[in-house]
């Protein structure tokens, strides 16, 4: 399974990383290697556990267009 990840670097200095199709599932690492090797850990994580309680593994993530 192929899912889109967000980095951002928090005020610490730490790299957060986020699966947008996953609620909550959140991760952080002091590199960004670190930060996606944390957040692959979660998301199989957060996948098992919605499976467990009978919820949807991903839920819907579209992309729009916004004038700025």
């Amino acid at each position: 399974m192929r899912l889109i990840v967000t980095l951002e670097r928090d005020e610490t200095g730490m790299i957060v990383a986020e699966c947008p199709a996953i609620p909550g599932c959140i991760s952080q690492g002091e590199t960004e290697e670190e930060a996606l090797k944390n957040i692959s850990e979660a998301i199989q994580a957060c996948i098992e556990a919605r499976a467990a309680n009978g919820m949807p593994v991903t839920v819907a993530i579209r992309e729009i267009e916004v004038a700025v």
